[in-house]
């Protein structure tokens, strides 16, 4: 019989906070595994009271919601902490972000409301900048592909090559020309004026959270099959907001809306 003793039973957490931060620039490459690590190092810093689960290997209280995939950049990414101590948010805001590095920002902090978070992130808004391509043929591609009902693509996961339909999710697509940069476009890094630089065209997608989640890159797979387009280098990706569905079927609502204590969009 083994002697060694079982773990002391851990307490609940005694408050629970929500949290959105942002990937930008460089660190839109850190995958979400990565993220974690850093997180977790960042509350040590920071000596922000964590709660932490029972059993033999207790792991923080920190609850993750759809993430982003790795490469894209992203201002809407969010997680919920357990805490052993009343904090306040904005003091943990503050730390956190202080004790993450540059890139990766905690852009708000609020005490949660009722219900799982997961539960009020139903769709997500993108932003696709396609160097070298204009934008009246990136405009043609999005037209054709919202004529169609459906258009399968494949995706290699862990549990092998998984086909899905692409279209379905899709709420709005749009194309249009880039009138800025910033650090996560394309011309940010190009010099010189900007009739020097090649064209590109910005998409705007707005897609509905589905199982098997359909990400922009499967969006694109899509317009690929559908239309022919093709892009001379990789696109950039970013995510600019994720939440519930809103009135009007294709936008997203802010998750933290409710738990601030704000009335539901109109």
């Amino acid at each position: 019989m083994s002697g060694r003793q079982p773990p002391a039973p851990q307490a609940p957490p005694v408050q629970r906070l929500r949290v959105r931060y942002a990937k930008r620039g460089r660190l839109r490459f850190l995958s979400h595994r990565d993220f974690q690590r850093s997180l977790e190092r960042a509350i040590r810093r920071a000596q922000v009271p964590i709660a932490f689960s029972s059993g033999f290997t207790p792991h923080p209280r920190i609850s993750y919601a759809g993430a982003a995939p790795t490469g894209a950049a992203s201002e809407a990414e969010y997680f919920e902490l357990g805490l052993a101590a009343e904090c306040d948010p904005a003091w943990v805001r503050s730390v956190l972000d202080a004790a993450l590095p540059v890139g990766l920002d905690i852009v708000e902090v609020v005490p949660a409301g009722d219900g799982p978070l997961a539960d009020q992130l139903d769709a997500s808004e993108w932003e696709i900048a396609l160097e070298g391509v204009g934008s009246e043929a990136a405009a043609e591609s999005v037209q054709r592909l919202l004529a169609l009902e459906s258009v399968e693509v494949e995706r290699l996961t862990k549990k092998g090559v998984r086909r899905m339909d692409a279209r379905a999710p899709i709420l709005a697509l749009q194309a249009r020309a880039a009138e800025s940069t910033s650090a996560d476009t394309p011309g940010a890094s190009g010099a010189g004026n900007a009739g020097d630089r090649p064209p590109y065209a910005i998409l705007h997608l707005v897609v509905r959270h589905a199982t098997p989640a359909v990400r922009p890159d499967d969006v694109l797979a899509a317009m690929r099959t559908a239309t022919g387009i093709e892009w001379p280098v990789p696109p950039k990706i970013r995510r600019l907001a994720q939440g519930p569905v809103l009135p009007s079927g294709s936008g997203v609502g802010d998750p933290l809306q409710a738990d601030r204590g704000e009335d539901d969009p109109t």
